[in-house]
């Protein structure tokens, strides 16, 4: 067992390549969850404490419509909210413009007070031009692109590129 497992209890922790790839890859399976749309990206989200401990996760259209990922990992937190050194991890790039809602997903991080995102895939300009990793990195906050991962999430997402 690699440190970073075993000084997470097993879990790997968020901030090593070996945590970032698990808990990445966690978040692409999620967007599989998503009920089809052909006018939103299929796009699933986690919260990842320092210690390894995932606690709280999300997808798109989990509970409404015009949910998106991040949104619903931030609102499933628990009571305290978002735990010191936590990351984010979404299979998408965090939406920096969006129709469905006033607020965007990276207006939602930061005002939650993420300080570190991981993502695979830059969102392509399918529905709205997005520039959610920069806009997150200007604030501060440590943005990582896994683009290794990246297949995974176009192929969940593969009617709509068609």
């Amino acid at each position: 067992m690699s440190e970073a497992r075993a000084a997470a209890g097993g879990r790997p922790l968020p901030g090593t390549p070996e945590g970032d790839r698990h808990w990445l890859g966690r978040a692409v399976e999620l967007g599989r969850r998503c009920p089809p749309s052909v006018t939103a990206f299929a796009v699933g989200a986690l919260v990842v404490a320092a210690d390894g401990t995932p606690v709280a996760e999300g997808y798109s259209r989990a509970e409404e419509p015009a949910d998106h990922a991040e949104e619903v990992a931030l609102r499933r937190l628990p009571p305290g909210g978002l735990p010191a050194g936590a990351t984010v991890y979404s299979s998408l790039e965090p939406c920096s413009a969006r129709a469905s809602r006033p607020r965007t997903c990276t207006e939602l991080l930061l005002a939650a007070g993420v300080r570190r995102v991981v993502f695979a895939w830059r969102e392509p300009a399918l529905f709205v031009d997005c520039d959610g990793a920069e806009r997150l990195a200007a604030a501060g906050v440590e943005v990582l692109e896994l683009a290794e991962l990246a297949d995974g999430v176009r192929a969940v997402n593969d009617h709509l590129l068609r």
